[in-house]
């Protein structure tokens, strides 16, 4: 089976199974977004969405936040991974968010990663989610499900695997692509012992051969 053919067939199933998928972060806006993927590195998205309401409430948009102070935001968000760096991470993506660009969340992946805390992973998120762009953020899920099924040769780093992946998923899925992984990896393809038995994509996977085939 040849690469083409195995993201056909994958696209395939997931359109079919999972059209709708999307991140699993809780937001109502680009803004509430933007906080919580800068959140949610190194963190569950359970735990970030366990965070942002009351962070929300307090800092309903960026004006709020680029005035607040450090201490504050690190109390509102003690609880998720790196909490203090974050917490100076927000208030400074949020400083720059209201001087650069008026409040705006922007869609440019140069744009984006100005801001404290948001890296070309977190920057890809925000355009492919809040502007639809073809756009493929790389997760530690997104590296270790392409890599295993087949999808990546060799990649050595995220930026090496999101290039190899926007060459092969049709432009058009790109976008709801990453959402596929992140959540096959999240509860099929795990880390330490990946569910082979239930996992609907076997015929299509390089690991599922090499390892688990008798």
């Amino acid at each position: 089976m040849t690469k083409k053919e195995k993201i056909q067939h994958i696209v395939s199933y997931f359109s079919e199974n999972n059209p709708d998928a999307q991140t699993e972060l809780q937001y109502t806006n680009p803004y509430e977004l933007l906080v919580a993927v800068i959140l949610s590195a190194q963190c569950t998205d359970k735990r970030v969405n366990m965070v942002t309401p009351k962070l929300f409430l307090r800092f309903p948009e960026a004006e709020s936040l680029s005035h607040a102070s450090v201490e504050e935001v690190f109390s509102l968000i003690r609880s998720v991974s790196y909490p203090n760096n974050k917490a100076k991470h927000l208030v400074g993506m949020a400083k720059i968010l209201v001087e650069d660009f008026k409040g705006v969340v922007p869609s440019d992946i140069a744009d984006l990663q100005r801001m404290p805390g948001v890296g070309r992973k977190t920057a890809n998120v925000i355009a492919s989610v809040v502007y639809n762009m073809p756009t493929m953020a790389v997760d530690t899920h997104v590296f270790r499900v392409s890599a295993r099924i087949g999808l990546t040769a060799k990649a050595k780093s995220p930026l090496d695997a999101e290039k190899q992946l926007v060459k092969i998923i049709p432009k058009a899925k790109i976008a709801i692509a990453h959402h596929w992984l992140i959540l096959h990896g999240r509860y099929i393809c795990i880390a330490r012992k990946p569910k082979c038995e239930t996992c609907p994509l076997t015929a299509y996977c390089d690991y599922f051969k090499k390892n688990k085939q008798t």
